[in-house]
Formats: C-alpha cells, structure tokens, sequence
C-alpha cells in the first residue's frame, strides 16, 4: 500500500509540473514590484487625462553626481514637460525645518529621514533640461516643472506638506479629472498657466525621439500583473537553449513577448513560444509581419537585477509575460 502511495505522489508531482503553473504565484510572492507597478499605473492615468505621452523610468545623466539619476515618470504634453515623482508614504509624514521629511518604516517607533521630495523632483526637472539641451531640445524657462504624487491612501502628511503646491495628496489623485473647458485639472492647472503655448509638432515629435531613445530602466512584466523595472543581465538554461537566445540582445531587440507553452508528446507544456522584432531605432513601432518566433524550454529563465534592490532574481519564462529592453 505504501508503495502504490508513494507511487502516486511521485505522478502527482510530474503531473503538476507539467500541467500547472501554480507554483508561479509562490516563487514571486516575496517578490515587491509595489513601486514600479505604482509608476506605470500613474503613468497610465496621466496619458489618458491629459492626453499626453509618458515615459517610466528614465536614467538621465546627472552632471553633479557623475552617474545617471532615476526619475519615475515624465510626461510630455503639447504646453510642458512634468517630471513625476512618486511615494508610496504610509502613515504619519511631516517635515523637518530643512524640509526633510520623515515617515514610519515597518518597525515600530523607528522614523525613517527622506531627503526633501519637493527639491528632489525640481533638482531633477534642471537635469532633464539640461539634458534635453544637450541632445537638440532647448525649451523656455518654466516649460519643465517637477511635481510629487502620494498616491497611498493611508499617508497622512503634515500641515506643512500639505499646503506645497507641487504636492499632489491622496485625495486629490483620487478626484483628478480634466475640466471640461481648459482640459486641465484643477491640481494641474497652475503648471500651465502664464504666456506658455502650444509646442509645434515638430518640438513635440522631438521630445518624443530622444525621450524614447534616452538611457532608462528594462521593464519585466510578469504574471499576476507585475511590473518590475530593472536590468536585464541573460539568460539561464541548458546550452541548445542558450544557443538559440543569444540573438535576444538590447542591442538587436527592443521587446520579447513569452507565449503560451505548446504539448510535447502529449505529456504537459514542455516548451515556450518566444515572439520577438528586430530593433528598429528610426521606427516606434513594429508590424506583426516583422515579428520572428522561436521556441525554448520553459524553465529557462531570466536574470534580473530589480531596481532599489542589491539581490539578484531569476524568474522562469514560465511566470513571464514580456520583456522590454532599453537601448
């Protein structure tokens, strides 16, 4: 009996590896994709209320500090440029009399110090000026203003937060909605107010080129709807495998798109249909005529440093949806 028991464990176990994906959910739920999913969920909402283009996770060059600085969002519209920072502040927040602010962490009765926000957002505003100067974009003074969301509803900030115009609250990112007659909100609004028109198309188009071909975080999307920003560094798999996926370089690819597993000989979901384009650096987009396919084993995986993270992740192809690669 015993014998017949370990038997059926043994296929219950071949079964469900075959068949199912659910260990998924369990090998990514230490995995916190919190802010970069919060990022692209703003990002979202801003294009659709003002009818502009965003761009998530940036890597813009910082002249003072020597290295490239992260900004969430940017988003581009026809009056002006809005670098977007985003924090995920919970609790009681306020700030110090040097504008700092403080925050509780997960342990109790510790604060934890935040450099002020407000100036963060502004001081990488200049950077992103300069920068855009630097490849052909020069904008008026005043065109690029930076702004600061807290979109956590259990963050309650102080007083002296509060009343900071750059600073969007929770309930005010709840309520935002374009007026009908400016197409602006009113939290929004004062950004563009003032002599400040219209870009012509051609300045816009620019924008769009050189934000869209500038330095920025790889996006992994995974199942479950999580987005994580980061570094893609390779591949993990047997060697046939790796052979067939090294033409999947930042530098011949922009995107990969994970398919469902097809049937091997009838016994479960053996391998992974791969859906990936030529990088094309004159073009946005690419017609499904130019997509090419291969097909690999689907517990190959992924090497993937997540951004505000010091450890290294794997995450197989199996738990994958798709891949975005920076230039």
């Amino acid at each position: 009996m015993w014998v017949e028991i370990l038997c059926g464990l043994v296929a219950y176990k071949v079964i469900r590896r075959f068949f199912f994906d659910d260990d998924d959910a369990s090998y990514l739920a230490d995995l916190d994709s919190s802010h970069s999913d919060l990022c692209f969920a703003v990002a979202s909402r801003l294009e659709k209320l003002y009818a502009g283009r965003c761009f998530v996770g940036l890597r813009i060059p910082d002249p003072d500090a020597g290295e490239r600085q992260h900004i969430d969002v940017v988003l581009v519209t026809k009056r002006e440029v809005m670098v977007v920072g985003i924090k995920n502040f919970s609790g009681f927040v306020e700030a110090d009399k040097d504008g700092n602010w403080s925050c509780p962490t997960d342990k109790k009765r510790k604060q934890e110090i935040i450099p002020n926000p407000v100036q963060e957002v502004n001081r990488l505003a200049a950077n992103l000026q300069s920068y855009l100067e630097q490849r052909g974009a020069k904008l008026p003074d005043g065109h690029i203003i930076g702004r600061v969301v807290l979109p956590n509803p259990n963050c309650r900030p102080s007083y002296n937060i509060s009343i900071q115009p750059e600073v969007m609250l929770y309930d005010q990112w709840k309520d935002l909605k374009t007026d009908s007659k400016s197409g602006l909100s009113t939290w929004i609004k004062g950004a563009f107010t003032g002599s400040k028109s219209d870009m012509q198309d051609s300045v816009l188009q620019n924008l769009h080129s050189i934000l869209s071909t500038s330095p920025m975080w790889d996006r992994l999307e995974l199942k479950g709807d999580k987005n994580v920003l980061g570094e893609f560094i390779e591949f993990k798999g047997r060697h046939e495998d790796i052979q067939l996926l090294k033409n999947l370089k930042r530098s011949k690819v922009s995107r990969f798109i994970i398919q469902k597993s097809t049937l091997f000989g009838g016994f479960g979901r053996s391998r992974v249909q791969i859906l990936y384009s030529p990088r094309d650096y004159r073009a946005e987009g690419t017609s499904s005529s130019e997509w090419k396919e291969i097909s690999v084993k689907q517990y190959t995986e992924i090497v993937f440093q997540p951004l505000h993270s010091k450890k290294v992740r794997k995450f197989k192809l199996s738990s994958v949806v798709s891949v975005t690669l920076s230039a």
